[in-house]
């Protein structure tokens, strides 16, 4: 559908599968808290995309860590570049963060994790599974509890079709005159 201006762009969403398969693919994010002072600050962090949950790990002397403890709301925010799913793509979380230092959860996502980073298998994904598993680590499951996606080659097509009809008609979207 052409369009007149960028106010809105709210209708160029990722569709659900295109979703998915960046979660996938991805194994960065930017994950954001706020401070006891109510600042948002970030690092970018690795992570596994399982069940509907972002899984991500810290040891409790991060201060990201108390501060979770304090209010568990965060945000977490995929980029596509880099994936698949392609470039000016991206999906936004806000969710809750919850803690798990159960060996169950540590015996699938030490290895997943592990995986994710060094792209495969073998002697080296053993050996930093191995180093995960400290003391003071815990691992971090994020809930989203909304959704904000964006696909920027939506928005482009409907550009380009807005560009067209303004070529094709001599006006362009808001009445500008094209040469």
């Amino acid at each position: 559908m052409p369009i007149e201006n960028y106010e809105d762009v709210s209708n160029y969403a990722l569709d659900p599968d295109q979703q998915e398969e960046l979660l996938r693919s991805q194994k960065e994010a930017s994950f954001i808290w706020g401070t006891k002072d109510h600042w948002p600050v970030g690092v970018i962090m690795s992570y596994v995309w399982r069940d509907g949950s972002f899984w991500l790990t810290a040891t409790t002397q991060r201060k990201r860590i108390a501060a979770l403890r304090r209010d568990n709301r965060v945000t977490v925010i995929v980029s596509g570049m880099g994936t698949p799913v392609g470039p000016s793509t991206s999906a936004t979380a806000k969710g809750r963060c919850f803690f798990h230092d159960d060996e169950d959860t540590k015996a699938w996502f030490y290895p997943a994790l592990s995986e994710a980073v060094l792209g495969g298998t073998g002697p080296l994904t053993d050996m930093f599974t191995q180093m995960l598993d400290s003391e003071r680590r815990v691992i971090l499951e994020v809930v989203p509890e909304k959704w904000i996606t964006f696909d920027a080659s939506k928005m482009m097509a409907d550009s380009l079709e807005a560009w067209t009809t303004a070529a094709q008609g001599g006006s362009g979207p808001s009445g500008v005159d094209l040469p």
